[in-house]
């Protein structure tokens, strides 16, 4: 199987310390694109109960 071109995330919001609003992102899987460059192909690992998924692109490591 090809490198994923992105991975996929559950982003929950919360309200943190001080009541400032966050975010905590979970991988919960990867998505590869298509040949002709028109769709993807989404393999998931786990499904989130609020069934919100976030496709992004993988970050460059420092």
């Amino acid at each position: 199987m090809s490198k994923p071109k992105y991975f996929a995330y559950n982003v929950r919001n919360y309200q943190g310390k001080e009541e400032k609003d966050q975010a905590s992102w979970t991988k919960v899987g990867v998505a590869f694109e298509h040949k002709d460059g028109k769709g993807f192909d989404v393999v998931l690992e786990a499904f989130p109960v609020e069934g919100r998924i976030t496709i992004r692109e993988p970050r460059e490591k420092k």
